[in-house]
């Protein structure tokens, strides 16, 4: 059981209408930051105390830079929006060295073979992240409303850095996508016959200002979850999406089964998209908009890719 100090860091987070997994690696990284301080209380640590913490983080786990920067992250709202004591801005610890690592793609070849070994369930997830560049979790939160059939495109919303984009959408999936759908509004039929059902979960302002909306087929999420779930931030039924990690598991075993000898993950689809995208001629400010990058050389990753190897150097070997 979480202590009544978590518990109330936890609804705070709700209330500033912080995402649930924000809340959980938050939540996670203040519990091992007090653990790691013998159990003291926040209110009688400070800048020292988190300063060991982001360095031991380093030196004893080997965290990556980015799991480094989430505990900071988690530590700074800590101080600043709860204990209301806000954390030195020149913090003294080590920061993580460790290399980014080269994304992983798949060939055409290689995608086609992992579509072909799709459940029928995980399928448009799966086409929707390789034929649209999308992250996990916004291919998770989609909502009937974000597919627009007319342009041939998608809406993303509060995406990565709570940044909103366009990205393209594979006509290919017309049919599909209509199909998931029309099984959306099947399932919200049966949902509205239940009395204890309150809608599907929308954003804090738009919850009040849309307050009907909840219950229309536009508002629902385009892969809702099987069964129907308590709302941790309400305490009221709603119905939410498919949990990622269901995703995530049946991801690897469509890899296994396509014999595809890489660490397939979500982002790898991703990562094939943009890869592919450049490979047909795509500009990188292009990709780099479809992608979400707030910097061009976020996106370079991937031209790098290209340009190594057989795509941009020629192996002496060649030449015997």
């Amino acid at each position: 059981m979480k202590s009544l100090f978590l518990n109330a860091i936890q609804e705070m987070m709700y209330t500033k209408q912080y995402s649930n997994k924000t809340v959980k690696s938050y939540i996670y990284w203040i519990a091992d930051f007090i653990r790691f301080n013998g159990m003291t209380h926040p209110a009688k640590m400070g800048n020292e105390e988190v300063e060991h913490h982001l360095s031991f983080l380093v030196n004893k786990k080997d965290v990556s830079a980015n799991t480094q920067s989430v505990a900071l992250n988690a530590l700074v709202f800590l101080y600043r929006d709860f204990i209301k004591s806000p954390l030195s801005v020149s913090l003294d610890f080590v920061s993580s060295k460790r290399k980014q690592k080269l994304p992983v793609v798949l060939t055409h070849s290689e995608v086609k073979a992992l579509l072909s070994q799709c459940p029928a369930n995980h399928y448009l997830p799966y086409a929707l992240m390789y034929g649209s560049g999308l992250r996990l979790m916004e291919c998770m939160r989609l909502r009937v409303k974000d597919i627009d059939f007319n342009y041939c495109c998608i809406k993303v919303f509060d995406g990565k850095g709570a940044k909103n984009r366009i990205v393209t959408l594979a006509p290919e999936l017309t049919l599909k996508l209509k199909d998931q759908i029309s099984n959306v509004q099947r399932i919200l039929q049966h949902d509205l016959a239940n009395p204890l059902y309150e809608g599907v979960w929308m954003p804090h302002r738009l919850r009040i200002k849309y307050a009907s909306e909840r219950r229309r087929l536009l508002w629902q999420f385009l892969f809702p979850s099987p069964k129907l779930s308590v709302d941790p931030e309400t305490g009221v039924i709603r119905r939410h999406h498919i949990h990622e990690k269901q995703v995530q598991r049946s991801l690897r075993e469509c890899a296994r089964k396509a014999n595809i000898p890489k660490h397939v993950t979500p982002h790898t689809l991703r990562h094939s998209f943009a890869t592919h995208l450049l490979q047909s001629g795509a500009e990188i400010r292009t990709v780099q908009s479809q992608l979400g990058h707030s910097d061009v050389r976020t996106t370079q990753i991937y031209t790098h890719i290209l340009q190594n190897g057989a795509n941009g150097v020629k192996s002496p070997l060649s030449a015997i």
